[in-house]
């Protein structure tokens, strides 16, 4: 049985002014405990041990991100968020950590560009969800805003673009390392990353991490390069989870990672990695668990968003395909539209599904299209696919979904009341 540690309140911890104190502890002490995202039932409480988040930080800082102790390291993020860890990390490397407190869209979208400039960053991370508004809006803030220092800008969260990189090097820089990075808050790293002297294609992730054995699995678990499958790491990471608070047996951790091969960690990515000269680059398609699947071909909502949120009368959109128990399968694609409160012309879904049909597949033709006013996300701005695609399908919203780690809760209640509606 776990004993209980001893716990104070942050009240009684800063009553007054303390010495610091200094301790030697083993590697796997631990050091704090984060939560994933929790959006489909509890939070995992996962704990991160002292030797392994010191140690991947430095590499991933020093080595990946190029940071030193002549940066001004930004990025931005909530204390719910990974990448507040990451951030508090740039520390071990000297950086000067520059931290935004506010709103980064309002009254519009230059908060945090204007933040970037007085406070001369030479780092700036960001979303792949803020990068396209900034598109959409039409915006370049290196007109606006003296961005000289700027010399990396970062983006996680969820899949980037190629339009999304030729919009940075266009509006932001053109003399930038665009780090487009993808990991997570269980392993408190970065499964593929960027590296300051390989060269950078637009919509790729330029490396695969150092000491990271990324591999992508097809549904027999074989390993292979050039097409897709699941995201999977099949070495040990110096910062993989010591365990989750409150599971003492390790079951919840066991079923979490390591199914449905024992040994292999997947992480629930669709992913295609791709044999370059200089390294193995690669593309993230979306969350395995929500990949469309139409008549046995397969594919990521990343490369729908990518048709559909190119419209500019598109702000946002999210796809669910409904697979039915003995029924017919049912792709369904929500769109905000810029006009608010509107309903989608029949001129625009038509067009939408043109181009989809053209640069994707016939296959992956929305049965319906239908305006929303908002699309769920979590705190980290990733669309909350799976809750609703169970919502949709006849589960109780307070069994799939868990309203406090979600950036914006009141979204979800149109889509029980659609769901209502359908029966």
């Amino acid at each position: 049985m776990s004993v209980a540690p001893t716990v104070a309140s942050w009240a009684e911890a800063t009553a007054g002014p303390a010495e610091p104190r200094f301790e030697q502890v083993a590697f796997d002490h631990p050091l704090w405990v984060v939560y994933s995202s929790g959006t489909t039932g509890m939070p995992k409480a996962i704990v991160h041990g002292h030797g392994g988040a010191l140690l991947e930080g430095l590499k991933g800082n020093a080595l990946h991100l190029d940071i030193g102790p002549e940066d001004r390291f930004f990025w931005f993020s909530s204390t719910s968020w990974i990448m507040w860890n990451l951030w508090l990390s740039t520390l071990a490397r000297g950086s000067t950590a520059l931290h935004f407190d506010g709103n980064p869209g309002h009254p519009d979208l230059s908060p945090l560009w204007r933040f970037a400039a007085e406070e001369r960053a030479t780092f700036f991370g960001t979303s792949p969800a803020f990068l396209s508004l900034n598109m959409k809006a039409g915006l370049s803030p290196a007109r606006e805003y003296d961005l000289s220092g700027l010399r990396t800008l970062g983006s996680t969260g969820s899949p980037l673009t190629a339009d999304g990189y030729a919009w940075v090097y266009e509006h932001v820089g053109r003399d930038l390392l665009l780090a487009s990075i993808s990991g997570g808050t269980d392993p408190l790293a970065a499964f593929l990353t960027s590296a300051p002297t390989l060269p950078v294609r637009a919509g790729e992730m330029q490396c695969r991490a150092l000491g990271c054995a990324v591999q992508s699995f097809d549904d027999e678990g074989r390993p292979g390069l050039g097409r897709v499958g699941e995201l999977v790491v099949t070495e040990p990471m110096p910062s993989m989870p010591l365990r989750f608070w409150g599971d003492d047996d390790g079951e919840r951790y066991r079923t979490s990672y390591f199914e449905p091969w024992p040994g292999v960690w997947r992480h629930g990515d669709w992913v295609a990695l791709f044999e370059r000269p200089e390294s193995v680059t690669s593309v993230v398609y979306g969350r395995s668990d929500s990949t469309i699947n139409r008549h046995g071909i397969r594919m990521g909502t990343s490369e729908l968003y990518r048709v559909v949120e190119g419209f500019t009368e598109v702000l946002d959109s999210l796809v669910i395909d409904l697979e039915y128990l003995g029924k017919p399968s049912r792709l369904l694609l929500f769109v905000v539209p810029r006009e608010h409160g509107g309903e989608i012309p029949e001129a625009l879904a038509d067009r939408l599904r043109n181009a989809i049909r053209s640069q994707l597949s016939a296959r992956h033709v929305p049965d319906d299209v239908v305006a929303v006013p908002e699309v769920p996300r979590t705190l980290s701005g990733k669309k909350l696919e799976v809750p609703v695609k169970r919502i949709l399908l006849g589960h109780s919203p307070g069994q799939v979904l868990n309203r406090d780690a979600m950036g914006n809760p009141d979204s979800i209640d149109w889509f029980i009341r659609y769901a209502e509606s359908r029966g």
